[in-house]
């Protein structure tokens, strides 16, 4: 259930500062919307303020860490007004923003304008297996751990990392994703919620009508905005999963079982990420003391954000900029206290060191009529947030150790690789979705999807049930780089309790991001390209009819033993992690 909408969003921290705009509710007038404005470095805040009234804006908004500010103007004229302003480096579109076209009622098709590439973490419902369940583990494994494949090869298990070093729950890892189902009873022991947030706004429809998040319920507060341990989406639950599920005796465990999990949502329950949750979380998550940030998305609107692509308007130039520069500020704010920040590399089997053809961006309409169309992408764009500085990228590999086939890939562009599932990765090159990673996924979602019978047990075979007593969990198979992204995540929160010191200002451990990540990348294990370096991928897609459908690309892995465009410096290692060696 959702909430009717609202346009101005209450701030929920320090740093985050909510101004009363002159009237109430968004402006009226064809030309009306909502935008993100970044100051200049060093520009006093009162100069960007008369600088934002002078070009027709009105803030509703501010976040003082990085100079920037949420801000509402009746002009369809105001972008290119403040971009004129001295004060002011860079605005775009404030695209976490949707409104509702007067007489157009909250109904329609689900438009989600995502690339193919996010279809890739559920391709695996469309095989037909059905998957063996374990029996109970032995000694003091979970009972699902038979399924994961993927802490076995990393080493985090009873027998490896766990034995070491399991994590302390002084070291807080956020989540920024679509948002962390706190109740689920494998994320609960370590969920914590004082500090978890939630920095978006359910968004009903775009500004060409299209449902988006789909219509807001009528709940007290009527803020459209939903509770920091509620996940409508499913994939941030997935991730915290991966990243922390204790070892409690129900399901599964996960890389680092004894950390703390912190909910920093900024996706939408559509699967959007936007710019404005983003610099507001990298902030809030660098005050109050978080050590790592798992960020398995990227920014939309676009895919790439290019700052000279002759395919793009000045316009759309100019705030692709803004994407870049304020994206960058936040997250060398939170790298400068401390926060780890780790990032997935991308689905679309791209060789980020190539030209590239986007055809996905913008993906989503802040102005009616705005649509995505085909731009040829040079290296010099760059996808936010993992190709921005001190993040850390992350590729995919499957179970038998070869990079995914959906991974983006690139030397100089993948700093590391972790388990993010291949359900192609088969002797038949058929999919099998238990190669896929096994997290957990709220009921609620699991119930909204139609996967229960009436008495609770899964009626499709990629969906798992473990039950302890009358308490029961839910688990999916989903792969990606978002499911590589978290492993990495977890390996450093290790090494963070581990290696970490008391933080007597912000509370819990601290250890600095360069040293975290150093360690990270020191303790990988080496990996080599594939020979021939060219790489076929085979796949066999089974068809409606029952027939299967051969498709075949190739990926060139460039660089050394040590250092390549599948693997970057290795693939993640948590025994060797904690060990040091």
């Amino acid at each position: 259930m959702k909430r009717v909408l609202i346009l101005i969003v209450a701030a929920a921290t320090a740093g985050v500062l909510a101004t009363p705009p002159a009237q109430a509710g968004p402006a009226a007038t064809a030309g009306a919307g909502e935008y993100v404005v970044l100051y200049k470095e060093g520009v006093a805040p009162a100069a960007a303020h008369k600088a934002i009234k002078a070009a027709g804006g009105t803030i509703l908004k501010e976040n003082t860490d990085i100079g920037v500010a949420t801000v509402a103007a009746r002009d369809a004229g105001f972008a290119n007004a403040a971009r004129s302003q001295d004060a002011l480096a860079g605005v775009a579109h404030n695209r976490s923003i949707g409104s509702v076209p007067k007489s157009t009622p909250l109904t329609g098709d689900a438009l989600k304008r995502a690339v193919e590439a996010r279809d890739v973490e559920r391709e695996a419902r469309k095989d037909t297996r059905t998957a063996t369940r374990p029996g109970q583990a032995g000694g003091d494994e979970e009972p699902l751990a038979g399924l994961q494949w993927d802490m076995k090869q990393i080493k985090a298990t009873v027998d490896g990392s766990y034995r070491v070093e399991p994590g302390d729950r002084r070291v807080r890892v956020g989540v920024m994703d679509t948002g962390v189902d706190g109740s689920h009873p494998d994320i609960a022991p370590n969920f914590d919620r004082r500090l978890s947030r939630n920095f978006t706004v359910d968004i009903p429809v775009d500004a060409n009508g299209d449902e988006v998040d789909g219509p807001c319920s009528a709940e007290p507060d009527q803020s459209c905005q939903d509770p920091s341990d509620v996940d409508e989406n499913d994939h941030g639950t997935h991730v915290a999963s991966t990243i922390a599920s204790p070892v409690n005796g129900i399901g599964m465990s996960g890389v680092a079982p004894g950390v703390s999990i912190v909910n920093l949502r900024v996706g939408q329950d559509s699967g959007y990420f936007f710019l404005q949750p983003t610099l507001d979380a990298l902030t809030y998550a660098a005050r109050v003391g978080i050590d790592v940030v798992n960020m398995s998305y990227y920014l939309d609107p676009w895919l790439f954000n290019c700052v000279d692509n002759p395919a793009d308007s000045p316009a759309d130039r100019l705030e692709q900029q803004t994407v870049i520069t304020a994206t960058q500020r936040a997250i060398d704010y939170a790298h400068r206290r401390g926060v780890t920040l780790v990032a997935a590399a991308g689905n679309q089997a791209a060789d980020y060191t190539r030209e590239y053809i986007d055809t996905g961006s913008p993906n989503f309409a802040s102005v009616p009529g705005e649509a995505p169309y085909t731009r040829t992408i040079p290296p010099s764009c760059v996808s936010i947030p993992t190709e921005a500085e001190n993040v850390i990228s992350v590729s995919a590999n499957g179970i038998s150790g070869r990079k995914s086939y959906y991974s983006s890939y690139g030397n100089g562009f993948v700093d590391i690789s972790a388990p993010g599932g291949d359900t192609y990765d088969t002797a038949d090159n058929k999919i099998d979705r238990s190669k896929g990673i096994l997290a957990a996924y709220p009921r609620n979602m699991a119930e909204q999807n139609g996967h229960l019978n009436p008495d609770g047990t899964p009626n499709v075979p990629w969906v798992i049930r473990d039950c302890d007593g009358a308490t029961c969990g839910y688990y999916q198979y989903l792969q990606g780089t978002s499911m590589a992204s978290p492993h990495a995540a977890g390996v450093a929160a290790l090494i963070v309790s581990k290696y970490g010191v008391r933080d007597g200002a912000r509370g819990g451990l601290t250890l600095p991001a360069p040293v975290t990540e150093a360690i990270l990348k020191r303790t990988t294990d080496d990996v080599a390209c594939p020979s021939p370096p060219a790489h076929t991928y085979v796949r066999y897609i089974l068809q409606a009819d029952g027939t299967f459908r051969e498709v075949r690309a190739t990926h060139t892995c460039e660089g050394t033993a040590t250092r390549n465009g599948f693997f970057g410096e290795g693939r993640i290692n948590a025994l060797r992690a904690v060990r040091g060696h």
